[in-house]
Formats: C-alpha cells, structure tokens, sequence
C-alpha cells in the first residue's frame, strides 16, 4: 500500500470508493466493523470513516456513502444521513441530527451542546445542557462556521464560511457573518444564472469582505462616540453636535447591519421606551428633540424633522422588535378626496424632491397603520396608487419633467417617492425602461458623481431606481452595472478607522465632510445595492433591514 496514496483518502474520502485497491476496501470495511462492536453504531454502504479522526460517539449513524475525513472530531449522539461529508479538522459535538447531502467545511465546529454559567461555581464545574442541532437536506456548511446549540437550519440553506449561526436558519437562505444574518434566497442564483449576468471577479469580492470586516471592527467605537451620557444619554450625528431623533435611529440601524443587535449603550427595551414616548398621541408623529407639544399637538404632516421621523424612527422602532405606539392619525384620518386634493398641491414643477419626500411620508405612515392594524381612510390607500399612476411621466418614467437644470430634484424625488410606495409594498414601477435612461443620463452627470463630488443622497437616489428597474427589466444593464462599478470602488476607499464614512465625499461640504452616523448608515445601504447590482453583495455578509430595506415590507391585494 502506497501510504502518500492512502493519506489522500483521510483528506479526499470521497475519492476512496472510486479510486482505492481491493485490500484498501477491505481494511476500511474492516475498520466499520470493529466501530460497530462498540454499539450503537450504524455505518452505511460505501461510507469511509478516516482512521486519523476522533470519532468517539454514544451513538452514530451514518448513511451510505458518507465520509468522515482526518482529524475530524465526532462525539455525542450523531446521526448523518445519506451522500454527507465531515471535512478535516471539523468538530462535530453533542446531539446532531443531519439529513441527506449536507456538507461541512473543514475547521467548522458544530456544537450541541452548552455549559452552564451560574455565578456560583466555575465554568469547568458547570453542567452541561444540549437542546441539540438539526440540518436538513442538501446543506453547504463552508469552513470555519460555527452552529452553536438549539440551532435549525432549514434544507437547502447555504452558510457562508466564517459565519457564526446563534439563530435558525430558514429554507433556501444563504447566511453569512457574526452573528450570521440572511444575505439572500439561494433560489436568487438560479435566477441570475439564466440573465447572462457579466461575472464580477475576486478582487471585487475581496474588497466588499474587508470593508465589511473593517466597519463591524469599528461600529462598537463610532456608536459609543456618537453617545452622550449626560441627561441620561441621548445620540449625535457627530461629536459636538446637538442630539437627534434621527441620529437615535441611525445608531440602530448601523447596530443591526454590522452587530445584528441593538446598540449596547441601552438595552433593547430602553431604546423601544425611548422612541415610542417621542410619539405624539394626537396627530401619531413624532416632533424633534426640544419642540415637545406639550399636550397642545402643533405638528403638521409635510414640513419638518417630524416628517422623516416617520421612517427613522418607525423602522427602527420595527428594528428593536416593537413599533409606533399610537396610529398616525395625521394620514389614517385622510380621505381620498382629501389625499388627491394634497398631491395636486405639492410644487411637483418646482420641487420634485419635495413632494417626493412628502409622498414616501404618507406611504411609510401608510403601512405602520396597517403593520400595527390602525385602519387607514378607506380608499385612500388605492387613491394614491391610482393618482401616481395616472400623474407619471410616460417619456421619462419619473413624476415630474426632467431637464438638465431639475434632473437631480426629479431623479432623487423618484427614490423618495418610490422607496415609500411601490418599493415598500411590492408594486412594480411603471415605464420602468424609460425611467432607466432617465437615470442614466443624470448618473453621468460629472458635478454629482465625479470623484469627489458624490454624496450620499445623490448616489443612493440613482442606485435604488436603477436596483429597483433592475427587477423588472435588463434594459441597458451593462450601462447600469458599469456605473455601479465605478461609484462602489470609489465608496469603498471612504471609510475612515474608527469613525464611520462622510455624508460627502466634496472636502468643500464643510461639515458633511465629516463622519456622521447618518453618512455612515447611508453609505453601508448604497453599497449594498451596487454591490447587489453587480451581484456581489453577499461579499458583505449584511443586508439592510430598516429605511432601506431592499424587499417589500407590506404586500398590497392587486390594486
């Protein structure tokens, strides 16, 4: 026997029933039988135990042609099903329940089990408690993944290597990062695979895992940097600015993509207290640190931080688990008549941003009423799906008429208008090719998105409409991925260590120049979606889950 040859078989198992001679056949069947004498051992046909694993289980079942390779350690109650391999220098402990094709990377530790940590006594000394892991069918675990105990992963899930799995794990999802968060449905590559989609190359993948890496090393230091103690504790865009709502949400948002919790300064149910008392309880909005109604509410829908807080605040209420305590009455109580009456008012000539913005508000306000099963004025709901619709600029596919001198206003209104309506519930774009070479054209435009010249707004505001185009059409993709491309390198490098990214990249900017925690929750959201673009964003192991979340948040019946 050629031992360099037998070796191969400990690293490569799945090459030994193929590929080794009759008396290597015969040695390992031989070593299948020695392990069962022990008990409780059940070995498949055609599976290979390597002699240089660990494998010292209470019970084990292995289903044929399953593989267990070098320097693997296997204890406790295991039971692997059909066509599974444990690569080298895997741990596999506790109570483990596995289906049929599921792969496991070397140097991931699976772990069934746990010790208790009562003050009272040492760890050493503690008990042990396993609820137990269960894998299903047709399972990519890549290496150095750690499951820990109580953990489901559902068949055909794929967990990226690194990622540290504290949670279930759906059907279908592709997870990544620690604490390991759904990147996206594995059934999406089956999609792109069928799109004669351009391939992105490593270097690029390279580049999103270490910016990734580098913000989840710095976000503890920026949140606590953006933290005030004094009068209880209250958050700052920056250092030396005066505390925000905004900046309240914008700090848990940047907790949830990069810690996949809320941020450490609060526990959760302090952070949910917090925003939900700014509510006012008359008109459901909530007004701006320092401008209290003090029971007299004189906050109007339309105008004002109160306005966007409908996002912020709402989404990151909905982060922290919880939501608005009150409706907002200032939409719910709003009927169509009304509604329409308000949409013909907005200066949709002049300032197309403006209304926008105004339309995403009601959208968003919209939906927290029925996330929290507020009722909404009847009709008003299809009254403004019917009035866009209908209001839409067939050339160009915006609300609005683009022109070299309003392009900007009209392309960074249609972000505003469609984030809050036919993004946040599903509803597909309309004219959406036309609206692609109306992006287009604004993204070449060198005082915006020159290097240097970009800021958050901006490149967010051509990234989301050419993302959300990208759903329905493949109209000029290669334009669309080209300047995704180009804008990503470029936002890449803007990270600064320890504080976070600028709202702008222009040094003339004065402050917005500076590191924000609203720069720097912008920015991990646009780099997303031009990762996403490119289809590459799994690189970055987070998927934005608040203002800027890339799904529908609400479903509407066929309108």
């Amino acid at each position: 026997m050629n031992p360099q040859h037998s070796l191969n078989y400990d690293y490569s198992p799945w090459t030994f029933w193929d590929s080794a001679s009759e008396t290597e056949r015969a040695a390992q069947d031989a070593y299948h039988k020695d392990f069962a004498e022990r008990g409780g051992i059940d070995i498949g046909d055609r599976a290979f135990l390597s002699p240089l694993a660990n494998i010292d289980p209470e019970t084990l079942t292995v289903g044929a042609d399953t593989f267990i390779a070098a320097h693997a350690y296997v204890t406790g109650t295991i039971t692997l099903g059909d066509d599974c391999t444990v690569n080298a220098f895997s741990v596999v402990r506790g109570k483990i329940t596995a289906g049929n094709g599921v792969r496991i990377g070397a140097h991931t530790s699976i772990l069934g089990f746990n010790h208790s940590m009562e003050p009272s006594k040492p760890v050493f000394k503690q008990p042990l408690t396993s609820k137990g892991i269960t894998i299903g069918d047709d399972v990519w675990i890549g290496s150095n993944v750690v499951i820990l105990d109580g953990v489901s992963v559902g068949s055909h899930a794929v967990l990226a290597a690194g990622a540290v799995v504290t949670k279930d794990v759906p059907e279908w999802a592709i997870v990544g990062g620690n604490p390991a968060r759904r990147i996206r449905d594995r059934r999406d590559a089956v999609i792109r695979a069928t799109t004669d989609e351009a391939p992105f190359d490593d270097g690029m993948l390279a580049e999103l895992a270490a910016f990734a890496n580098a913000a989840r090393a710095d976000a503890p230091a920026i949140l606590s940097t953006s933290w005030v103690p004094e009068a209880g504790g209250l958050y700052v865009d920056r250092p030396g600015a005066a505390p925000t709502v905004r900046a309240h949400c914008d700090a848990i948002e940047i907790a949830d993509l990069l810690l996949g919790s809320v941020p450490p300064q609060l526990s959760q149910d302090e952070h949910v207290a917090r925003l939900r008392k700014l509510q006012d309880p008359v008109t459901g909005l909530v007004p701006e640190f320092g401008s209290e109604t003090n029971g007299v509410s004189t906050l109007a829908f339309g105008s004002g931080p109160a306005t966007y807080h409908v996002l912020s605040v709402g989404y990151a209420l909905d982060l922290a688990g919880s939501g608005f305590e009150h409706p907002i009455h200032a939409i719910a109580d709003m009927n169509p008549a009304a509604l329409v009456a308000s949409l013909n008012a907005l200066p949709w000539t002049k300032e197309a941003w403006e209304s926008g913005a105004w339309v995403d508000a009601w959208g968003t306000a919209a939906y927290w009423n029925l996330a929290q099963s507020h009722p909404n004025s009847p009709g008003a709901l299809e009254a403004l799906f019917g009035w866009l619709q209908t209001r839409v600029n067939v050339a160009a596919g915006t609300w609005g008429t683009p022109t070299v001198d309003n392009r900007l206003k009209v392309v960074n209104g249609y972000y505003r208008l469609t984030r809050g309506t036919f993004a946040q519930f599903g509803v597909p774009v309309p004219h959406v090719e036309r609206l692609v070479d109306t992006v287009l054209a604004h993204s070449a435009e060198p005082r915006y998105f020159a290097s240097g010249r970009q800021n958050a707004c901006n490149v967010l505001d051509v990234a989301h409409p050419l993302w959300l185009a990208s759903k329905q059409t493949s109209h000029r993709q290669e334009d669309a991925k080209a300047w995704a491309r180009t804008q990503l390198k470029q936002a890449l490098v803007r990270w600064r260590t320890g504080e976070g990214m600028a709202f702008s990249a222009a040094r003339e900017s004065g402050h917005q120049a500076l590191p924000t925690l609203q720069g720097t929750e912008m920015w991990l959201a646009i780099i997303w979606y031009l990762a996403d673009l490119l289809g590459c964003a799994e690189a970055l192991g987070y998927r934005p889950r608040g203002v800027h979340r890339p799904e529908p948040a609400y479903l509407l019946p066929t309108l």
